[in-house]
């Protein structure tokens, strides 16, 4: 049984989050969870605070005296062409991304300084590093992301762990528009290399595994999990 620890989940109570506090509770972490609506874990033993990534201003409740992990969980799917997104949707995608996970971590910093081998997860997209046509404002936002995890991996060494996640479309409830048929599920994994879309509870398994001793010499990366689309071309 790995030790335990206090791990802060922002977005904890849906998609990859709600997945990722699932498999830290079976190990025997203590989780809190910042998010919309966190009924359903609380009667789990999670401590949960409302959080909406768009408010402004500090963050003054929530964070645990220590942490010893930290994972950023909101995100944003907004596919537009180019001239038909508006400076608005740039704006919420970058608010939702970029700045409600700077507000966390900014507030979380002295609680993560004071833990044991402590790290920190962001979640970027494949849509930061490989070209997709209608992505112009949800991989603008991401790749700030990626640039946030890189800066502060530096900044924060080697106290604080910090990496990031990057994966291509994943079942997740934020996904479910793209995702609402048969049909649809099909063609999404067949532009995959491995002919499926992410699982989310393989990427919570991944963030628990930054998260962990185990990947104590692991920072300022961003991790591909995109089922092949990025680095591969195949043919038959």
């Amino acid at each position: 049984m790995p030790t335990a620890k206090h791990i802060l989940v922002v977005g904890g109570n849906s998609g990859i989050g709600r997945h990722l506090v699932d498999q830290l509770l079976v190990d025997g972490h203590q989780i809190s969870a910042l998010c919309r609506d966190g009924s359903d874990l609380e009667a789990l033993g999670v401590t949960v605070v409302p959080f909406e990534a768009t408010d402004a201003g500090p963050i003054t409740e929530g964070i645990p005296e220590r942490l010893d992990g930290l994972v950023y969980c909101p995100g944003s799917i907004t596919l537009k062409p180019f001239h038909r997104t508006t400076e608005a949707d740039f704006l919420t995608d970058y608010q939702i991304n970029v700045v409600g996970a700077v507000r966390v971590l900014q507030a979380a910093l002295p609680a993560l300084k004071g833990g044991i081998d402590p790290a920190v997860v962001l979640f970027s997209s494949v849509a930061a590093g490989t070209g997709l046509g209608f992505h112009s404002s949800i991989a603008s936002a991401k790749a700030a992301v990626e640039g946030l995890v890189r800066s502060l991996a530096a900044e924060w060494a080697p106290t604080v762990r910090v990496n990031g996640i990057a994966p291509s479309l994943t079942n997740t409830p934020l996904a479910g528009a793209l995702l609402g048929s048969d049909a649809k599920l099909e063609a999404a994994g067949q532009r995959h290399p491995l002919q499926r879309i992410g699982d989310p509870a393989d990427l919570a398994a991944l963030a628990k595994m930054l998260l962990s001793p185990e990947s104590k010499f692991v920072s300022g990366q961003i991790l591909t999990v995109d089922g092949g689309m990025s680095a591969l071309r195949t043919f038959g």
